[in-house]
């Protein structure tokens, strides 16, 4: 009823507008005058090309001529609905959501997943992180990782190819139930990053290759002395997909760093062996059908001896048709789960929820 009532200022005022005995009346001596109190008793919904039209009359031909009214602009409808949307190949779907909800420059959107292990069981935690016995920790923590990015340009090269975004990682380890030592955060790593997204959309060997990204990363727990850990990387991410998989190849390069001087020296490489244990590249695959997206992580170093590595498996599931969360397990064995213990071997398992998915 309220919506009806909104809309009858608006209703009289074009009836009265429309009315040749109105016009007759003179009821407004001028076009500015028109304006003026039509603007007055207009509903909110009426957008100035249409107050503009409205007071036509009382324009001169001559100046109805030289100065031709702006059309009402139409409402912009969707390009394709859910269902269509959903046909599309994964990777696509998700530009295609990217595209839909970043809008302008600038404009915040999803990177990697977002979410939190709400319980996340680890055998083999490293108490170095807080100068603490491996003994004091709690095997059960709370794990939680937030990323987005932020386009900078769009169609650098050309319609629609090209952009580059500035993104940001943080991925948490906290000891939330861990009373004895008044709950810290064991570990937090950082990881920003720049690169570029370029649009290819080749088939290579029946998979369909739409973007390749160029970046640079920072990765630190911003941390200083014995506890710092950081490294700088250059990398190449070749992105697949083929119906509701996708599939990413990264390589990257470490940048070389000076060795330190002496030990706790603030400058220098604070892990000079770090490629052994997080290696040259990482591979991710991922599958999504209704609303379920299984996925899966590798890493290694290639190496015939001292050969070390790291596998992460996830599963998100839907909670509910009205839930925007979605359910999340995740499992994770290997090295380099974070930078504190990068070199210790850990197996973790976690639930929790995810706010945003890799697909």
């Amino acid at each position: 009823m309220k919506k009806i009532l909104s809309f009858t200022p608006a209703i009289l005022l074009l009836v009265q507008l429309a009315s040749p005995a109105a016009w007759a009346a003179g009821d407004f001596t001028s076009y500015e005058e028109c304006l003026v109190e039509t603007m007055k008793t207009a509903a909110d919904s009426m957008t100035v090309s249409q107050v503009k039209k409205s007071c036509s009359p009382y324009l001169m031909p001559e100046l109805m001529a030289e100065a031709p009214l702006e059309e009402a602009p139409e409402e912009a409808t969707p390009v394709l609905d859910t269902e269509q949307m959903e046909e599309l190949p994964a990777v696509t779907r998700r530009l295609t959501y990217e595209s839909i909800n970043q809008g302008n420059l600038f404009n915040i959107i999803p990177h990697k997943p977002n979410y939190i292990l709400l319980a996340s069981y680890n055998d083999n935690l490293n108490g170095q992180g807080l100068q603490l016995d491996d003994s004091e920790l709690d095997r059960t923590e709370v794990k939680f990782q937030l990323s987005f990015k932020v386009p900078l340009t769009k169609n650098l090269f050309g319609y629609e190819n090209g952009r580059i975004f500035a993104a940001y990682t943080m991925k948490s380890f906290w000891q939330a139930y861990n009373g004895d030592i008044s709950s810290p955060f064991r570990e937090t790593n950082h990881e920003p990053e720049i690169f570029v997204s370029l649009k290819t959309d080749k088939d290579i060997f029946s998979l369909n290759n739409p973007y390749i990204l160029a970046g640079l990363s920072h990765q630190s727990n911003g941390r200083s002395g014995d506890r710092s850990r950081s490294w700088n990387r250059v990398y190449l991410d070749f992105i697949f997909q083929r119906g509701d998989f996708a599939l990413s190849i990264k390589p990257w390069y470490r940048l070389p760093e000076g060795s330190k001087s002496y030990p706790g020296d603030p400058g220098g490489d604070d892990n000079p062996d770090i490629s052994a244990y997080m290696g040259y590249g990482e591979l991710t695959g991922a599958w999504s059908k209704k609303g379920n997206t299984l996925s899966i992580m590798l890493r290694n170093n290639l190496r015939s001896s001292h050969n070390r590595g790291a596998v992460q498996l996830g599963w998100s599931f839907p909670l509910g048709d009205e839930m925007p969360l979605k359910g999340y397990i995740q499992y994770f064995n290997g090295y380099g789960e974070s930078l504190i213990d990068y070199n210790t071997s850990v197996n973790r398992i976690g639930l929790g929820v995810l706010l945003t998915d890799w697909l």
